[in-house]
This record gives structure tokens, sequence and C-alpha cells, in this order.
């Protein structure tokens, strides 16, 4: 696997392509706008979502998908809502046994599905795989230390995967419960919006320890439920992306509940920018419905994302849920 493309050229994209690249890799960034691709060929950088951080030179932006696909490892950088459009754009253009990593997390609308299964519904002939973990992608881009995971059904596929993708700073674990770290880095999303919407209500850091500490347990129900190993939820694509995205400003999710807490509408809280918990959290919630699997915190984040909760509602009834032994 000497060959690498990233397909998406947002700051996500932007930071795995330079991890390949800081591996002495040459590795193609596709974008599907021709104007940015050309602004970061004539300015070597993203100047619309990392500016003041340089492109690596082993980094070729490009507009061409179907060069891009000419590549023996292509990490998906896209939105869970996006990623089967662009899956179903780059099938036809694979090569038998390309195989893809989708570095997205959540779970699409309308199907309930998981992104590897995005994957395996539009490329079947190409091996799926998962990249998740605590990363922000400013920190990934400065080479700061980070650890991530990167799951695929084949262990010894999750590997070399593993080992194609890793660069300088930028460490990968892998493993075959696929499910497990898809969980994880779906559920942690939503219960980033609770956790945001605590400190935007001023209600404390120990409401928010404790906010956290429950949600994860949402979150290992059901990943019991689903049949993902216990292990992996206590590692990097669960408790350790949890901690991060729960506790930084960088995170969307974070940042969207903070606004939330503070008494702004959903539509106002966004401020147009893509938190990928608020779409999750509605699936994640029938998801968990269908299998018996009781998930207030994220229930409340639902509720209070369709407009059908207040913060001050879902606080109270939080709180005084009936008392009950922690485990």
């Amino acid at each position: 696997m000497t060959t690498v493309s990233v397909i998406g050229a947002g700051a996500f994209g932007t930071a795995l392509a330079a991890v390949v690249a800081r591996s002495g890799r040459r590795v193609q960034l596709f974008g599907r706008d021709a104007a940015q691709i050309e602004a970061m060929r004539q300015t070597h950088e993203n100047t619309r979502y990392l500016p003041g951080l340089p492109l690596h030179a082993n980094i070729e932006p490009l507009a061409d998908l179907a060069r891009a696909a000419r590549a023996d490892v292509l990490i998906l950088a896209v939105p869970t809502q996006s990623l089967r459009a662009a899956a179903a754009q780059l099938a036809p253009h694979l090569a038998p046994g390309t195989a893809l990593i989708a570095a997205a997390k959540g779970i699409e609308q309308g199907t309930e599905k998981f992104v590897t299964d995005i994957l395996c519904d539009c490329a079947p002939q190409a091996p799926a795989a998962v990249l998740s973990g605590p990363s922000f992608a400013a920190d990934i881009m400065r080479g700061l230390p980070t650890a991530v995971t990167l799951a695929a059904a084949d262990l010894p596929l999750a590997e070399r995967l593993a080992k194609a993708a890793s660069g300088p700073g930028f460490r990968i674990y892998h493993t075959d419960d696929v499910t497990g770290v898809e969980i994880g880095g779906a559920a942690k999303n939503v219960l980033a919006i609770a956790a945001g919407i605590v400190i935007g209500a001023g209600l404390g850091e120990s409401a928010r320890a404790a906010l956290i500490a429950r949600g994860f347990a949402e979150l290992r129900r059901l990943s019991s439920a689903l049949d993902a190993r216990p292990d992996t939820l206590m590692g990097l694509s669960g408790l350790g992306d949890l901690i991060l995205t729960a506790s930084s400003p960088q995170s969307r999710n974070f940042s969207l509940g903070v606004a939330l807490g503070a008494g702004r509408t959903p539509a106002e809280a966004s401020g147009g920018k893509l938190a990928e918990g608020a779409f999750t959290a509605p699936v994640l919630v029938r998801l968990a419905r269908e299998r018996g699997v009781e998930m207030p915190i994220s229930e409340a984040v639902a509720a209070i994302l369709a407009g059908k909760l207040s913060v001050r509602a879902a606080v109270t009834m939080l709180i005084e849920r009936p008392q009950k032994s922690e485990h």
C-alpha cells in the first residue's frame, strides 16, 4: 500500500494528508471545489480551513476524482451525511481491492447505517475500514502527538491500513471491532452537545463530569446491545474521543451545546457550521429504542435540537429521574 489519496479537502482531510506526507509518501488531496484546489496550489496552504499552516511538499491538491481514485488506499474525509454520495461517485473509478477508509463519525439519516455499511453499499468490491479517535485537525496539521483507532473486519487488513495512514506524531492502533469503534465515534458527538449545554447553562464542572460519566454508561449499554466489545469503548475511539469532544471549544458539537445552553435556538446555535451530533442524535435515539436501550441524555439532546424540549425542562427531567443503583 504505497499510494494514498484523501477525498475531501476540508480541515480534517487536509490534516490527514499531512500525516501521510510527513511519512515520506506522496499523497493526493481531492477537493470538488476547483477554485479552492487551485488556490491551494498557488498558496501552498488551505486558507479556507487551516490558514497559516503550510501544506507539506508531498501533498498534491487536485480536482480530478478519477485520478484520485487510482491509489492503493483512499481516505474519505467527508461528513457522514455526504459519505454515500462521495462513495457512489468514487465506485466506478476504483480498481479491485482498493481499500476505503472512512474518516467520519456518525449514523446516516434515513438508513440508520454506520459509515462502513455505507461504503459497502456503494463499493462492495472495496475493503472498508473506519478511522476514529480523539483528534482535532489543527493539532494533527501542526504535528502534535495524536493517537486514534482504525477498525476493519479483517484484522490483518486493519494492521496494514493503520501502517499506511500513520505518520510522525500520528499513532494509529488497529482492531477488528468495527461496531465498537463506530458506536463510540457517533455517540460521543451527541454527548458532547449535552456537555456543552451543561456549560452554556452555567451548571458547572461537577455537572459536566457527572453527565460525561452517565453518558458513557449510555454508550456502553448501546454497544452491548449491538455486540461490540466493552474494551473498545474504554479506548481511544470511545472514552478518549468523548473526553476530548466534551471538553474543548474546538469541538463544533461542544460549541453547539454551549450556545444551546446559553438560550439560543438550534438554528441560531449552529451558526451555519456542521456539527455531526445534530444529525446523529435523532437517529441514535431511534436505534436505541429499537433495541430497548435506555439513553435519557441522548433523548434529551435530540428533543432540544428538535425544539420539543427546553434546556431547563431537560435538566429538570434528568435530575428528577428515579433514584437507582449506579450499575
